[in-house]
């Protein structure tokens, strides 16, 4: 059987090189790839600002919802990659004021590092229609 998917691109230079997109609808199930706190050219930004890379990234999950008739409200799993775990509370604090009453299930998991060294946060999401 044939899944009918819905691909969603935000036009960064990882997605063409790795073969994937920034999210995928397949049913009523989206699943948003690991998204980082970047502009849509790639470009890292808030170097060195857990924080400040988690509410982008965030932003750039929920702009991909966007773009499927969805939002934050509508993500049931988050995935958090850290490489900076003394930095967990700043990234724990974005999460909350974006998803606080939405309350979907969550990891936090340490790295090593990401593609790019100033990153310093990688987040996924699971969202449902």
């Amino acid at each position: 059987m044939k899944i009918r998917r819905n691909k969603i691109f935000s036009g960064t230079p990882w997605e063409p090189l790795a073969g994937y997109a920034r999210a995928v609808q397949a049913g009523d199930v989206v699943y948003v790839s690991g998204t980082t706190g970047t502009d849509p050219s790639g470009k890292v930004l808030s170097p060195g600002d857990a924080y400040a890379q988690a509410i982008q990234a965030i932003r750039n999950i929920e702009n991909a919802l966007k773009r499927l008739g969805l939002g934050l409200e509508h993500v049931v799993r988050t995935r958090i990659y850290l490489t900076q775990m003394e930095s967990w509370k700043d990234v724990a604090k974005a999460h909350a004021e974006l998803f606080g009453e939405i309350h979907p299930a969550t990891s936090l998991v340490g790295v090593t590092r990401l593609v790019d060294p100033e990153m310093i946060v990688e987040i996924d999401a699971t969202a449902v229609h």
